[in-house]
This record gives structure tokens, C-alpha cells and sequence, in this order.
């Protein structure tokens, strides 16, 4: 199981890749894993300001459909509309093309309260 050690993690599956106030969201490899084959992702919430904790989408597989959880406040600035044609980008490269949102954080400090690589680990039992 990958868990890149730059990046933070939610209790939701979700990493976070930060570059200043903008912040990269996805699923883990993990949380990928146990979805099996992504077959749609759906994201209606670009232009819009979500609080922490928010739905900012949903992730389709063959055998069910999961929520994704903002995991900081912000503005959804950008959708990764390689998804559209090739939802399966997420199985293959969740940390790389398989990316979903960018957003502009509005609370930085709230970056502080995600997981660390070895707390994600722990989480999942890597």
C-alpha cells in the first residue's frame, strides 16, 4: 500500500497535497483499494465555499457510492475533468493523475488538525 510521507491524510481516506493556501485533495491508495473499480466521479461544488467536513462529492464504484469530505474550509477552485472520461485514473494513480479537487484554503491552521503518513498508517494498519 502507498502512503506518500509529504502528504496529510483525513480519517476519510482523503490526502491533502499543500502549496501555500491552495490545497490538492484525493482518495488513498487504501481507500481506492477497498472501493474497487472506479467507474464515475461527480463533483458539483467548484466555485463554491465548503466548511471542513462538508461533501464536496462522490466517488462511484462498481459495487457502491461513497461521499468525499472537504477536509478543510475553502473554495473549490478546481475539478479534475480528466475524471470525466477516465474515472479510472483514481485506481491507477490516486497520488498523481488520479487527483479530484484543488481549493483555496481559507483556514490555513486547520491543515495542522489532519494525519501525518504514520498516523494514516496506524489508521489502516499499514
Amino acid at each position: 500500500m502507498n502512503i506518500p510521507s509529504d502528504l496529510k491524510y483525513t480519517k476519510d481516506h482523503e490526502w491533502v497535497k499543500v502549496d501555500g493556501d491552495v490545497i490538492t485533495i484525493g482518495i488513498t491508495d487504501f481507500a481506492q483499494g477497498e472501493l474497487g473499480d472506479i467507474v464515475y466521479v461527480e463533483v458539483e461544488t467548484v466555485d463554491e465555499t465548503l466548511d471542513a467536513e462538508e461533501i464536496f462529492g462522490t466517488v462511484e464504484a462498481v459495487k457502491t457510492v461513497s461521499d468525499l469530505f472537504l477536509p478543510v474550509s475553502g473554495e473549490v477552485i478546481e475539478f479534475n475533468e480528466t475524471l470525466e472520461d477516465e474515472p479510472e485514473r483514481v485506481n491507477t494513480d490516486p497520488y498523481g493523475d488520479g487527483w479530484m479537487i484543488k481549493v483555496k484554503c481559507s483556514d490555513v491552521s486547520q491543515l495542522d488538525d489532519l494525519m501525518s503518513a504514520d498516523d494514516y498508517k496506524n489508521l489502516v494498519g499499514a
